[in-house]
């Protein structure tokens, strides 16, 4: 069995997004964008939360 991980978006190999429409953004997602960052080498991630009232109240920045 082969694993791997799936981004959503990569935006020429220095952010990348996770896009998502959840009712609120939990520890499993933060530790996802970690490990996503750390694989690819890539300074940034966001987590974009479109169910939420306020898109602006839906991101989540990671930074390395």
């Amino acid at each position: 069995m082969k694993y791997g991980f799936r981004a959503n978006l990569i935006i020429e190999n220095k952010v990348i997004l996770e896009l998502k429409a959840i009712q609120e953004i939990h520890h499993i997602h933060k530790a996802q964008i970690n490990t996503y960052t750390k694989l690819t080498n890539c300074k940034v991630g966001l987590i974009i939360n479109f169910n939420s009232i306020l898109l602006t109240k839906g991101i989540y920045r990671w930074i390395i």
